[in-house]
């Protein structure tokens, strides 16, 4: 039997008549197709979205953002091979009609539209709530190091400029001490005199090109400087020091859809609120809950995103079952449709009143009012042994001498204690020579009983009864939203870096890398949503 052969390559054959018989009825290019062609580009900020009256005619932005989202689809970022396919690719000469841009006119374009390849993220995105694929309850915050543009030999901070700066110091020294003595000898030949003065003198614009980047550090204040990439800076990553972007993204819950991401040159911390606030203006609501790693551990991120409607469930780095936060009590009369309300003020007003908002009910928030004029005396007593035991039960030890008075205090016990006795972080308990116990007013507590105040031992005369009103914040950790974190956020970041090859970036500048990331995430996003719902039913909701 004959084996199964091929067409003959000398034969004449013809591609169909029409361009649209190119490709299938369910390819994902139609998608990419009818998504770009619903676009308004002049809304969206598109540089030549109206074309000009006079000279030679522009590319339509269209075929140029249909042209790099097929190629971020497919894992093609180079604006070379981008027009390499414009040759080869059927669904590419499709999706453009035939045109074959420059690459320079194909890279200029995402060079030239930054914030309008972010708008068009979230343009795709508002096609997926109109589908309702985002379930808008739940989200993921995470973050990833991606690759610069800058190699490590191009990152300076002070004490590298230093060592450098004393090494070339060090070089000259030796070269014209050589050429010294070399004198005195007079065996040193002229070629090797000119040699040497011409190393001398690379090494001096050297030491000169390092004292401007140290100048530079001193009046920025900033502790790197980057000279390829200004933007970017040396970060720890899993393989060790490399110059990075921090991009941070949401990830729906329900979908594992991107809600919303920011690019930084910064660590985790810091980036809560920023991104959980994009990603509920993006899916449209006002309360939202998140999950989060380690990294964002900050008590005063957790309560700025509490005061605004989002409960940031982060995990905590000491081995604590809560967080717990103390905020000034202000009497308010909360009626039934403040707390509903999910207004950023209203529920600041039911927080500081000491009543959970509706919206809050049901997660790993709760509230405690605390009323002052109902406290027990309590004490504080010194040990035997030198130590100090408080009223929950932990250690204090003495940390300085101030006249005849011993210190005392322990950050991990204030830190992990439930209990505050005092507004501040630390508390710092005085103890006198002939002081056997220090008198405290605690609140109740439903996790031990208190010790009371001896009878015998006697107030101070300064001592006075706490009259002030508080509310406490409780913040529980669940240990199941780790691991459930874990499944959000890391399949996008792997798929994106590892799947479609964009552990780096191209561009430069932190304006540009945001636009480049977008046209990842939007790739990530289009793919999701084509398995999630189809391409008929894509092309159908726009």
């Amino acid at each position: 039997m004959k084996y199964i052969t091929g067409d003959d390559r000398n034969q004449i054959v013809f591609l169909p008549d029409c361009i649209e018989d190119y490709v299938s009825e369910d390819n994902p290019v139609r998608v990419i197709d009818a998504f770009v062609n619903q676009l308004d580009m002049d809304d969206l900020e598109f540089k030549r979205a109206k074309p000009n009256d006079t000279g030679r005619p522009s590319y339509d932005p269209r075929d140029l953002l249909k042209l790099y989202i097929y190629g971020y689809f497919n894992r093609i970022r180079s604006s070379r091979k981008l027009m390499q396919e414009c040759t080869r690719n059927l669904e590419v000469m499709y999706l453009i009609g035939k045109l074959t841009p420059d690459f320079r006119t194909i890279s200029d374009f995402r060079k030239d539209n930054p914030k309008a390849l972010k708008r068009v993220f979230k343009e795709f995105a508002k096609v997926c709530l109109r589908l309702n694929l985002y379930q808008r309850e739940l989200i993921a915050i995470d973050g990833s190091k991606f690759r610069a543009q800058n190699s490590k030999k191009n990152c300076y901070n002070k004490v590298v400029l230093e060592k450098k700066l004393a090494n070339i110091e060090n070089h000259i020294n030796n070269y014209l001490s050589y050429m010294d003595k070399e004198d005195k000898n007079e065996v040193i030949e002229e070629p090797d005199a000119k040699e040497i003065n011409r190393v001398i003198q690379e090494l001096r614009e050297r030491k000169e090109k390092y004292l401007g980047y140290l100048n530079e550090l001193e009046k920025s204040g900033d502790k790197q400087i980057l000279t390829t990439d200004p933007d970017a800076r040396r970060m720890h990553s899993k393989d060790g020091f490399h110059c990075c972007y921090n991009a941070q993204t949401a990830i729906d819950g329900g979908s594992h859809l991107i809600a919303g991401y920011s690019v930084d040159s910064k660590i985790d911390v810091g980036h809560l609120k920023e991104v959980s606030e994009e990603a509920k203006g993006l899916l449209g609501v006002a309360s939202i809950e998140v999950l989060a790693d380690k990294g964002y551990d900050s008590n005063q991120d957790v309560l700025d995103c509490l005061m605004n409607g989002t409960v940031a469930n982060v995990g905590i780095k000491e081995e604590k079952e809560e967080r717990v936060f103390t905020i000034e009590y202000i009497e308010k009369d909360i009626d039934e449709a403040t707390r509903e309300s999910t207004k950023p003020e209203d529920i600041q007003a039911c927080l500081h009143a000491g009543i959970l908002p509706k919206c809050y009910e049901g997660t790993s928030v709760s509230i405690e009012f605390q009323n002052n004029d109902d406290t027990i005396l309590s004490c504080f007593s010194l040990n035997d042994d030198g130590t100090v035991t408080c009223p929950m039960g932990y250690k204090l030890f003495a940390v300085k001498k101030k006249g005849v008075q011993t210190h005392y205090s322990s950050k991990i016990a204030c830190r992990f204690c439930t209990n505050k006795c005092t507004g501040s972080k630390t508390k710092v308990v005085a103890f006198g020579p002939n002081t056997k116990y220090v008198p405290i007013r605690m609140n109740p507590c439903k996790e031990r009983q208190l010790p009371l105040m001896p009878k015998d031992a006697k107030l101070p005369n300064n001592f006075k009864k706490r009259s002030d009103k508080k509310v406490l914040i409780r913040m529980k950790h669940i240990d199941k939203m780790a691991a459930e974190r874990m499944c959000l956020s890391e399949h996008p970041f792997g798929t994106v870096k590892w799947y479609n090859l964009s552990h780096y970036v191209l561009c430069r500048g932190k304006e540009k890398v945001t636009a480049e990331l977008g046209l990842c995430f939007l790739a990530y996003n289009l793919r999701r949503a084509i398995n999630m719902v189809g391409v008929h039913k894509l092309i159908a909701a726009m």
